[in-house]
């Protein structure tokens, strides 16, 4: 087996497995705490538009059932992820609010979607898990009309985020083995470098290329932070599989480093991030490669 499919397998038993129950049963909280993130990407959407979008890293679909809202009867969204777990969930939620959003259990970086059949392709914090980013993109492009809007948005830096990584600094002495973040392995991390992401959508097949830094404000309850730190992120899986001892051990540890962050009930962070936006280029002017996808 070859790195590339080692990698998309990882990702693939990654959150079909621990991340993608943690991140189930932290939905409520997690959809609050972005919820700002989802705002701005579907206050982009024309309100009654009979477009067709999809929603890439859907999660548990909270943007997918909100653009759903936004587009009305004329239009419609589709929400794919490679989590069984999550888009379950949010398939129930769909069902539970009547909305005409669906959703697909698939890998987008090599699925099938019907050619040139989207308007608007979104993502929050979705497009970052690709092994191969160029190809995820291609199969996107292939996937938008010609002159389709593309608006992602994905982290920044570790280095911007603080908040983001102080369960790690602080658990680290604990757990030796916590994996080290690789900036250009798929993770929450590696889309960071600006350059780069240029490079992956030019070389897809996208145009107009606009990567700009956004810091939004964000909050969740100071009752959830245990639970947040301890159920996601790499400590989050490591915990999960630890024994009881350690993880009471790490939790003690960790909870103190997120003090400067906690305000009386709530606890408050700057999410640093780029918002990435892009056009579909129009066929005729594609490389041969992304035709071929």
């Amino acid at each position: 087996m070859d790195v590339i499919h080692q990698t998309e397998n990882t990702q693939k038993a990654l959150w079909n497995g621990s991340s993608g129950r943690a991140w189930v049963a932290t939905q409520e909280v997690l959809d609050q705490m972005f919820r700002p993130f989802e705002d701005l990407l579907v206050d982009m959407i024309d309100a009654g538009a009979g477009y067709r979008v999809l929603d890439v890293g859907c999660g548990t679909g909270s943007t997918t059932l909100a653009a759903a809202r936004r587009l009305g009867a004329k239009g419609h969204c589709i929400g794919v992820d490679v989590s069984a777990p999550m888009i379950a969930r949010a398939q129930s939620r769909a069902e539970r609010e009547g909305s005409t959003a669906s959703f697909i259990c698939a890998d987008a970086q090599t699925h099938a979607f019907e050619p040139a059949s989207f308007d608007r392709i979104m993502s929050r914090f979705g497009v970052m898990f690709f092994d191969n980013p160029v190809l995820a993109f291609a199969t996107l492009r292939r996937a938008a009309r010609d002159g389709a809007e593309l608006c992602c948005i994905a982290w920044r830096s570790a280095a911007d985020n603080p908040f983001m990584a102080t369960a790690e600094r602080a658990a680290a002495p604990l757990l030796p083995n916590l994996p080290a973040r690789r900036p250009d392995a798929p993770g929450q991390f590696s889309f960071a470098d600006q350059c780069r992401v240029a490079s992956i959508l030019e070389e897809s097949g996208w145009a107009e290329i606009d990567i700009r830094p956004i810091d939004i404000d964000c909050t969740l309850p100071e009752k959830e932070l245990v639970n947040y730190f301890s159920r996601l992120g790499p400590v989050g899986k490591i915990l999960q599989e630890t024994d009881e001892r350690t993880r009471t051990q790490v939790i003690e540890s960790v909870r103190p480093a997120f003090d400067s962050f906690v305000h009386g009930t709530e606890v408050r962070y700057t999410a640093a991030c780029w918002m990435v936006s892009a056009r579909a280029l129009s066929t005729s002017a594609l490389p041969k490669e992304v035709v071929d996808v």
